[in-house]
């Protein structure tokens, strides 16, 4: 079965599920329905008109109280036949809270996120709390791939068992495993913590350990220090390296590491307005290393007025620099309506060694423009436009709009 046959199929069955069992117990229904139209060009310069239809549901106590119902998902389609345009089931599921103290579970489509690993299953968790400090989850179930086929032997499975010792530190081991046709693909173990020391320290970390390939996959270190005044500083550093299934092709490619070092503080000159500055030293196995600098200020939206200007400025020794800058505001014209006007602008600078030749330079510049609208039309209805221009020394410009319209119910 298609996934927009399945959608469809669970959008007609809705109905039916709402009807309750016992006539004292009462479902409820909210949600959101969006019609969203799209215009751009494709890469064979033909122009796309891409239309979907989204449809998120909530539905509460389905025949008894406590059983909850959620999807959410779109339908589409280019009506010019240009683009490929998929239908999408994000999620789709049946959940109880405490079914007996301290039991839930969840039946369906969902979100599955450890640090051993994350997945869109088809499947079951179950989660069971212990003296309101201790959790364990245990999920399985199929393992959804958009981009590959989607077989009955494409299994995903795990545990997570998690704590709260002494108000203020949070620990949590996980493992995840993953089967593609029948096959071990991936097998991960996860560990992270957390502490919080007195709302001025916070302390973190995540792990993730490759158990077939028997090596460090994913580690982040950081501390986060909020000052009496009002000022915060964040120090951060990443290791990532690929994780590919042992049933790919790509399995049996040596893979690089990466290293990030970030430090960032952050200011607060009042509450709607906050001054940001950002280091990152990005550190490469097989290219030099680049120094990354940003900054910029952001103004909340307290009354009419919002807004945002960051630049960033990026330098490395094989001469892969990037200077560009980001800047957007917006003014609420009434209650119900607020346009907004945006610009990113690139400048790249590039070493480039040719074969006959020395090396030469080469500058790319990229810009994009845009302009926005939201207009609330009623409490439960509104309207969202976006028409953008992109355009770049390399390709031509090509124009983008998108056109949103939103029901809530």
């Amino acid at each position: 079965m298609r996934v927009w046959q399945g959608f469809l199929m669970g959008v007609l069955l809705v109905p039916l599920a709402l009807w309750p069992a016992d006539p004292a117990a009462a479902a409820s229904v909210s949600g959101r329905a969006s019609t969203v139209l799209e215009w751009y060009d494709s890469a064979n310069e033909e122009t796309s008109l891409p239309v979907y239809q989204y449809l998120q549901l909530n539905a509460k106590d389905l025949g008894a109280k406590g059983y909850n119902f959620k999807a959410y998902g779109r339908l589409g389609n280019d009506l010019r036949d240009e683009e490929n345009i998929k239908s999408r089931l994000y999620y789709a599921y049946l959940e109880k809270k405490d079914l007996f103290e301290g039991f839930d579970f969840r039946l369906g489509r969902q979100f599955i996120s450890t640090t051993a690993g994350a997945s869109l299953m088809d499947g079951l968790s179950l989660n069971y709390t212990l003296l309101d400090d201790y959790q364990i989850k245990v999920f399985g179930g199929g393992d959804v791939s958009y981009y590959q086929g989607y077989s009955a032997k494409d299994v995903v499975t795990g545990v997570e068992v998690s704590g709260n010792f002494f108000d203020s530190l949070d620990l949590s081991l996980s493992y995840l495993q993953k089967w593609d046709e029948g096959l071990l693909g991936q097998e991960l173990l996860g560990f992270d913590a957390s502490y919080d020391l007195g709302g001025k320290l916070w302390l973190y970390n995540e792990l993730q350990w490759d158990i077939l390939s028997e090596r460090l996959s994913y580690a982040q270190v950081g501390g986060k220090y909020r000052f009496d005044f009002p000022l915060t500083a964040r120090l951060e550093y990443l290791y990532s390296l690929p994780v590919f299934s042992s049933t790919s092709i790509y399995s049996v490619f040596a893979v690089a590491e990466y290293e990030e070092v970030l430090a960032e503080v952050t200011y607060n000159i009042r509450r709607d307005i906050q001054l940001f500055g950002r280091y990152v030293r990005e550190i490469y196995e097989d290219f030099s290393d680049a120094d990354v600098f940003e900054a910029g200020i952001e103004k909340l939206r307290t009354g009419s007025f919002s807004g945002y200007l960051t630049g960033v400025y990026r330098i490395d020794d094989d001469g892969q620099d990037l200077k560009g800058f980001k800047v957007r505001g917006a003014y609420r014209l009434t209650k119900a309506l607020e346009a907004g006007l945006g610009m990113n602008l690139d400048v790249l600078e590039r070493e480039i060694d040719y074969f006959d030749s020395d090396t030469d330079s080469d500058d790319t510049t990229s810009r994009r423009y845009w302009a926005d609208i939201s207009w609330r039309l009623t409490d439960t209805l509104n309207l969202e436009g976006k028409i953008e221009r992109v355009d770049s020394d390399l390709w031509d410009y090509y124009n983008r709009g998108t056109l949103r319209l939103n029901l809530l119910f």
